[in-house]
């Protein structure tokens, strides 16, 4: 089987840590976020995987090749990002005479049984139950289960299943054909080609498109989101991912994921926070954040915090000898 992953997307709500890096190589739990989904992939023997990229596609092409040498990656160029069906659409060679294929979005993780979802007999959309499928596509059900129609971004939504960025496509051609369609007559929804869109004409020629519940979805497109990501797979693995560098004076807090590269004295670590390759942490506490390669910190106390690949933060603390009834602000 082949995965297509697309990873052009510039992820402007993840600003300014996206103008130097991708957000699928945005570290959470100790890994980049597409590092999860190839380790996904590879667990289940999926090893001829095809990357969309873009923005700062480089980076994303010397991760893959260095960290994943035996998988057979191929890397397409999305030259404009013009949607989620265009870059399906950019890959279409890839996959035209493939049995059956696997979509999945770069900057999504996901906690569920894949090989259960690939065992499906009819082409299946991952999908969760929101209570605001608004900001999604979603899939209408017919009697039998299966889609009948599919709209992305509905201002008036008829269901509540959105679709949450995993697909299994049992008919790879009529995909082509269908993006092919919708490129060609220029059909764009919210200003771009849609995969759902494609989605529904293949529902109109005849495809049997079936959904698979996912309750274990993690978006990683928002500063919020990622730290909930990072705090989840910390859960999930605790004191696992812990690996010690060089320690003086510290206490730690699990779940945490600290690199064996890093240096720390004097702090408190935890819980929920990664702390990654290089980093330096001085005589602070910090706590459900993401600390990058190679950030220095001294005396700061940070709290739901993504500090970047070389920043520095340097905090203050204060010495105070104050009476009875006396009220100081810090500012």
């Amino acid at each position: 089987m082949k995965a297509v992953i697309p990873v052009a997307g510039v992820g402007t709500r993840l600003r300014p840590h996206t103008y130097t890096q991708p957000k699928v190589l945005l570290n959470v739990a100790g890994k980049p976020i597409l590092g999860h989904i190839l380790d996904k992939l590879v667990e289940n023997s999926i090893k001829n995987i095809s990357l969309v990229v873009g923005y700062l596609g480089d980076k994303i092409k010397s991760y893959a090749l260095a960290n994943y040498p035996d998988v057979n990656f191929n890397f397409i160029n999305q030259e404009e990002p013009l949607g989620l069906g265009h870059a399906i659409y950019t890959a279409r060679d890839e996959f035209e005479n493939e049995d059956e294929i696997l979509i999945i979005l770069g900057d999504t993780i996901f906690d569920f049984d894949l090989s259960k979802f690939l065992k499906s007999k009819f082409t299946t959309i991952g999908v969760k139950q929101v209570e605001d499928p608004r900001r999604f596509g979603v899939v209408i059900l017919d009697g039998d289960n299966f889609a009948k129609k599919l709209v992305e971004k509905p201002s008036q939504p008829e269901s509540n299943l959105a679709i949450v960025g995993i697909y299994l496509i049992k008919n790879p051609k009529l995909l082509k054909e269908s993006l092919e369609e919708i490129v060609k007559s220029d059909i764009k929804t919210k200003g771009e080609y849609q995969l759902t869109d494609a989605l529904q004409l293949m529902v109109n020629k005849g495809e049997k498109i079936t959904v698979f519940e996912i309750d274990g979805w993690y978006d990683c497109g928002k500063p919020e989101t990622l730290l909930e990501t990072n705090k989840f797979l910390l859960e999930r693995n605790g004191m696992k991912l812990t690996k010690l560098g060089k320690f003086e004076n510290v206490l730690i807090i699990p779940p945490v994921y600290i690199s064996p590269t890093s240096k720390i004295e004097n702090s408190i670590i935890g819980p929920y926070t990664t702390i990654s390759d290089g980093a330096e942490i001085s005589s602070s506490i910090i706590r459900n954040s993401i600390i990058g390669d190679c950030a220095k910190i001294y005396n700061a106390l940070l709290d739901s915090s993504i500090v970047g690949t070389d920043a520095v933060v340097k905090g203050d603390y204060k010495k105070i000898n104050i009476g009875d009834s006396s009220e100081i602000e810090f500012y």
